[in-house]
């Protein structure tokens, strides 16, 4: 097997520490950018902020993956969240890319973050990487995003953009806030649960980020979701099912808008997302259906 050195921004977060324990379980090398002055020899300082990087320390790199960012589910969508959730993605990526388009020998590919809500609600129409951006706050962020890697790209370094969906995991984004719900009997669809819910497993998650970046001819953006995407209630019930627990309490649509704010339009909304791309480079997945993926994490 041949090794590589790899540097990953975004590294102590849900996916970003599963990619880094595959990785070096694999034996490749990984570079973990850090908001600090580092402290060990696989550490590189940057400051997303300022637009700091250590690009010395990206140095010999074969592949650069930025996966950082503000949690778009962790606070209220105030004005100054938003704009943190916006300032942490775009100026990290444009400082980034920046970095990565400086060195004399350039990294093999750059994979930056991305998200399926570059879509909006697309109701029950099904979309895939060839489907225009939506309208909203997360498609603008999102187009911006990918749009501040601009100087990798220009530099002809092999860009990708991994548009995540909601990543099925025990602990940890969207869904480790469900599991204690569901396991404590008190789960159950959100608003009238017809919204589609475009899911992927975090081990799929994690095999695709590393497809992409073993990929050679493979660029642009691709969709990090399950071929089938369900509705709220078909995945509300399929938790039931594997977690052996009720799931009849709903919940209605005017008290998430009053919990969560502008960012229940995220909840109730509808992403019927396909993997277009992913399915016909040929990645396989390993838990492609909800209830095989929800049983692998739980």
């Amino acid at each position: 097997m041949e090794t590589s050195r790899i540097a990953v921004a975004g590294a102590s977060g849900l996916i970003g520490s599963a990619l880094v324990r595959s990785l070096t379980a694999d034996g490749h090398e990984v570079v973990r950018l850090v908001r600090r002055t580092p402290r060990a020899k696989d550490e590189v300082e940057w400051d997303p902020d300022r637009q700091y990087v250590d690009a010395a320390g990206l140095v010999g790199c074969d592949a650069v993956v930025n996966l950082a960012g503000a949690g778009i589910g962790d606070h209220r969508w105030t004005d100054e969240y938003k704009r943190k959730i916006r300032d942490s993605r775009l100026l990290g990526t444009a400082a980034l890319a920046e970095a990565v388009a400086s060195l004399d020998r350039a990294p093999r590919v750059f994979l930056n973050g991305s998200a399926m809500g570059v879509y909006g609600d697309t109701g029950e129409r099904a979309v895939d990487e060839s489907a225009p951006p939506g309208i909203g706050f997360l498609p603008s962020l999102c187009v911006e995003w990918e749009e501040a890697a601009a100087p990798a790209e220009e530099a002809g370094i092999r860009t990708v953009f991994a548009r995540t969906g909601l990543v099925v995991a025990a602990k940890g984004g969207a869904w480790g806030r469900l599991f204690p719900l569901f396991k404590a009997g008190l789960g159950g669809r959100m608003g009238d649960g017809r919204q589609y819910w475009s899911y992927i497993a975090l081990h799929d998650h994690v095999a695709a980020l590393r497809y992409l970046i073993d990929s050679e001819s493979l660029s642009g953006p691709f969709n990090l979701t399950a071929p089938e995407p369900l509705t709220n209630r078909e995945i509300t019930a399929a938790m039931g099912r594997v977690l052996h627990r009720p799931a009849v309490f709903a919940v209605p649509a005017p008290v998430l808008k009053i919990v969560l704010g502008e960012m229940a339009q995220e909840v109730l909304g509808s992403q019927r997302v396909l993997p277009t791309r992913l399915l016909e480079s040929g990645f396989t997945f390993a838990f492609p259906g909800i209830e095989e993926a929800i049983r692998a994490v739980r």
